[in-house]
């Protein structure tokens, strides 16, 4: 069943504090939309993501270049028009409802709530209430209250997208959660285990709290590659997805830009996968001159089945010409165009070896990467 992650992101959070939205504050480098985002990004049964946001943020989304990664869609007045924006952009047949502030959900939980689809309409992760509850007033002490039964709600929450939708459009816009909506719709919520760690960003401090959860969860690889092509005939050399006009190419079985060999040998390395070679067997005719950028959408997509997302790509090229300085802007572009990056998160420079050896007598290029990977 395919399933669509619907992040809601268009509050302002003001219990937070500071003059930013919290949703749109740092956390160990990323903002908290961004780390949100990840999460379903590098989940396998997420296929598609809608994030939902004041028109207001529009010019901070585009800084992030967030319009690149999922669908951007306006916000209502409130939380619930908010939502059904959102689910009116919805490719999936079922929907991941969740809450940009809680950026710190263990992919654990979403699939729960996704398995339990299949006997429900709509399922929810939640903690039984485990302290003891007082009622209260002026400072004091009213009675004590029952907790039997009673749970802390969570997201994702997950429902049969169009059974969510019907119920959405009926609200009155007063419910508290998209489980009260369903719920005074008729629709039966399954309560499935939540976590510790999926906090909700609420008040000031829980920003150093996130990031101790953070830093806890991260397992953070790191990947190198190398690779050379010697030149041969040509007018153009292809260099990290860009064709630099040469009087000389460079040969190889694939279209053999060493840049971008380099770059993809490094995630598989991070990822402990072997290399190109591996995965895409130069005794295999169907690769020959094949575009090295399906090789690189492979490692990020395996990257991301495996629940990681690469958080920084640095190659440098080798050779005394053609000169690279012009070109590189565009490659880090089209770089981060097919790994799905911002800019500012690739790296393309070049050095020359001196005019020592194979590439300082002008007899092709090399190139070197590093990969970094983090898993949440």
């Amino acid at each position: 069943m395919q399933t669509t992650a619907i992040i809601v992101a268009a509050g302002r959070g003001q219990r937070a504090g500071g003059e930013t939205p919290k949703q749109w504050r740092r956390i160990a480098g990323r903002t908290v939309v961004e780390h949100a985002l990840e999460i379903f990004r590098a989940h396998p049964r997420v296929d598609d993501i809608v994030l939902v946001i004041a028109p207001a943020d529009q010019d901070i989304a585009a800084r992030l270049g967030l319009s690149d990664r999922v669908t951007l869609v306006p916000g209502g007045a409130t939380r619930a028009l908010s939502v059904l924006a959102g689910l009116d952009r919805a490719r999936g047949a079922a929907v991941l409802i969740h809450d940009a502030a809680r950026c710190c959900t263990p992919p654990a939980v979403i699939d729960r709530v996704l398995d339990a689809l299949a006997t429900a309409p709509g399922a929810a992760p939640a903690l039984p209430v485990t302290d003891a509850l007082w009622t209260g007033a002026g400072g004091r002490v009213t009675g004590i209250a029952e907790r039997d039964g009673l749970f802390r709600a969570q997201t994702p929450q997950a429902f049969h997208r169009e059974a969510i939708r019907a119920a959405q459009a009926r609200a009155d816009g007063t419910a508290a959660d998209d489980v009260a909506i369903a719920r005074a719709a008729g629709l039966d919520v399954q309560i499935v285990a939540g976590d510790e760690d999926n906090i909700k960003i609420t008040h000031p401090g829980d920003f150093a709290r996130a990031a101790r959860i953070m830093g806890a969860q991260m397992d953070i690889r790191t990947g190198n590659g190398f690779d050379v092509h010697r030149f041969g005939p040509g007018d153009h050399v292809m260099l990290c997805g860009v064709a630099v006009p040469f009087d000389q190419g460079l040969q190889g079985h694939s279209d053999a830009d060493v840049g971008m060999h380099a770059v993809t040998d490094a995630i598989y390395g991070a990822l402990a996968e072997g290399d190109i070679g591996t995965h895409f067997p130069p005794s295999e005719a169907q690769w020959q001159n094949a575009a090295s950028a399906t090789f690189l959408a492979h490692a990020c997509a395996l990257a991301r089945s495996r629940g990681y997302a690469i958080t920084h790509l640095d190659c440098t090229l080798i050779c005394e010409a053609p000169k690279i300085g012009p070109h590189a802007p565009a490659m880090r572009a089209e770089m981060a165009r097919i790994t799905g990056l911002e800019d500012s998160r690739v790296s393309v420079k070049a050095t020359t070896s001196e005019r020592l050896g194979f590439t300082g007598r002008g007899e092709g290029i090399a190139a070197m990467a590093t990969a970094t990977l983090v898993q949440s």
